[in-house]
């Protein structure tokens, strides 16, 4: 990654339907343009969670229109920061990529209530990695 590109972040997770959706759609939001974010499942789901949409539609960010996407050795290779979220050794590596495992529940057949929690989470570590690509959170 050069100092003049952006940053490229991708989230993984085995549906892409919730917690890398989650991740993605924070970045996105308080990354404002200064990062490339991308998300793929290692056997996505047909549809994002209802309960994950509704999640993050309480603060403020709307994830309804969002598809799941079949993860490719491409986006791993045109991604700088590779964060998996439990979809084990289905994900390609390559060198030269940072690798972050999040550790997080499944929101799979959970209701609202058992998201938030997740959804907080998530929102957390992606502040702090925010801070740690050297760009400010809602910047």
């Amino acid at each position: 990654m050069s100092d003049s590109a952006k940053p490229s972040v991708l989230f993984v997770c085995v549906h892409n339907a919730g917690r890398s959706q989650m991740g993605a759609a924070f970045l996105t939001h308080l990354g404002r343009g200064h990062v490339e974010v991308r998300s793929a499942g290692s056997a996505p789901a047909e549809t994002v969670n209802p309960a994950v949409v509704e999640a993050m539609r309480e603060v403020g960010i709307d994830i309804s229109a969002r598809t799941p996407k079949l993860l490719t050795t491409d986006a791993v290779q045109a991604s700088d920061v590779v964060i998996t979220m439990g979809c084990g050794d289905a994900c390609p590596v390559f060198p030269g990529k940072l690798y972050l495992d999040w550790k997080l529940d499944d929101p799979a057949g959970q209701g609202v209530e058992a998201v938030r929690p997740i959804r907080d989470e998530i929102e957390r570590r992606v502040r702090e990695l925010l801070t740690e690509l050297g760009l400010d959170a809602g910047a």
